[in-house]
């Protein structure tokens, strides 16, 4: 597999790479560690070396990723998170326990990790923007994390421009992790032009909109508890129906491509610009060997102009929660 560059930290990923969060997070009961294990290793032969965790997935995500990769850590490249945690139920809803405090920070840290069997972390984000502290707090703590070998770069996810600008201009950001998807598409009004100024990297979660862009949903679909997706409006029966243009425009190309939908999406998204790289999570082998093989389908300029041009024409509801 084809790789790119996290910003300009000089580390070289897979184009593609895997998100773990649905192991053990979200998406119902967690999954078998064993089977987790095997799934992980496959993607390593792949040519996958890109695995994205946080300690909020719940403590097996990142043991379960750390005891995977130990026989090839040196060729693998580990993202987790920081900023996060806990959570709590506030009018009926959770709602993100934050702390970005330096001295939380280094707590965070080394039980990360500890979990994760490392002795460094790739890339280590911020998971989510603490307001009572600034973005140059932050970067001065990455920075010496950095220079203590602790971590080899750092991120931000779904932080806005100017705390991005701030933050990189203390210690410079190697890549951003935002939702991005062709129901999600707010990245491209403003992320984007910032990654290119200053030389960041975009990391994509959700690439296949939590699954909706793969077709396999229907309005009639069961979710089992603990699936976020029972309750998420991007699955609402009359969200369906608006975007049902969307599926069946993907349906079309995949069939003229031999494709898949969801090889077609993540193909767009990599032909989209040069320093995306999408994260797709799943549980299942065949998935993932179908995600990880869509750095093999090659949009033309002018399938992509026709995918660009339909997608515009395409009044897409972006609900998303």
């Amino acid at each position: 597999m084809k790789q790119r560059t996290l910003g300009a930290s000089g580390i070289k990923v897979s184009e593609i790479g895997l998100g773990c969060m649905g192991m053990h997070h979200a998406y119902g009961a967690p999954a078998d560690q064993g089977e987790m294990t095997q799934l992980i290793r496959r993607a390593c032969e792949l040519g996958c070396n890109f695995f994205d965790t946080a300690a909020i997935y719940g403590e097996d995500n990142e043991r379960t990723l750390g005891s995977a990769v130990a026989p090839v850590r040196e060729q693998t490249v580990l993202a987790t998170k920081f900023g996060i945690t806990g959570q709590a139920i506030v009018d009926g809803k959770p709602m993100n326990i934050l702390n970005s405090k330096p001295a939380s920070i280094r707590q965070q840290l080394e039980g990360s990790l500890k979990r994760l069997g490392t002795e460094y972390i790739d890339l280590y984000y911020q998971h989510r923007v603490d307001p009572e502290v600034g973005p140059e707090e932050i970067a001065g703590v990455m920075k010496e994390l950095v220079a203590e070998g602790k971590i080899r770069a750092w991120g931000l996810s779904n932080a806005e421009p100017d705390y991005l600008r701030r933050a990189h201009a203390v210690c410079p950001v190697a890549a951003v992790e935002n939702q991005y998807s062709m129901v999600w598409r707010m990245p491209e009004k403003e992320q984007f032009s910032l990654c290119e100024e200053l030389g960041i990297s975009f990391v994509a979660y959700s690439p296949l909109g939590n699954g909706f862009l793969s077709g396999k949903y229907t309005k009639d679909t069961r979710y089992g508890e603990g699936d976020f997706r029972s309750f998420m409006g991007r699955f609402k029966p009359e969200v369906m129906d608006k975007n049902q243009a969307l599926l069946d425009l993907l349906a079309d190309t995949a069939r003229k491509k031999q494709a898949t939908n969801a090889q077609i999406v993540l193909a767009w998204e990599l032909a989209q610009k040069p320093y995306i790289i999408p994260i797709p999570g799943t549980t299942k082998q065949h998935r993932l060997e179908e995600n990880l093989s869509s750095a093999n389908v090659v949009l033309t300029k002018t399938e992509m102009q026709y995918l660009n041009d339909a997608l515009a024409d395409i009044d897409v509801d972006e609900t998303h929660f």
